[in-house]
């Protein structure tokens, strides 16, 4: 119970550091680059996740065709 006490303490002091920080110039300039980051992740992976995920529609549709093919 006491871990959980100082996860949620700990969450709760960050949340109210980051809001101090935002309210300054170089703050948001600092989260606009975290945001920016952040952004080209998630389209890094997301390119990444549609690649594998029509590699893995054509390895299917090869394999139906050898399946049908054979028997």
């Amino acid at each position: 119970m006491g871990k959980l006490f100082w996860l949620v303490t700990g969450v709760a002091v960050g949340f109210v550091g980051a809001h101090f920080v935002n309210q300054t110039t170089e703050g948001r300039r600092f989260f606009a680059r975290v945001t920016r980051g952040m952004d080209e992740l998630g389209r890094a992976f997301a390119s990444g996740y549609r690649e594998a995920d029509a590699d893995d529609e054509a390895d299917a549709e090869a394999l139906g065709a050898a399946v049908r093919a054979r028997g």
